[in-house]
């Protein structure tokens, strides 16, 4: 099933939030190009590996409530 611009728009806030700590109306003033950049998917390592810290960050924001 593809994700409804809602539901992308949704997970894109939680990310800026949890990774740059925007708030909604940073987000939502933000270009897609703004949000690119902020995260550093802007330079021409898009096929670099994700870092240690960078999952660190993602797991911690988004913790898998798996006990």
């Amino acid at each position: 099933m593809t994700a409804s611009f809602a539901d992308a728009a949704r997970r894109a806030a939680r990310v800026a939030a949890a990774l740059l700590g925007w708030r909604p109306d940073e987000f939502w003033a933000a270009t897609p190009e703004d949000l690119r950049t902020a995260l550093g998917l802007d330079d021409a390592s898009d096929d670099a590996p994700a870092t240690g810290a960078m999952l660190s960050r993602l797991m911690e924001a988004f913790p898998d409530d798996r006990q």
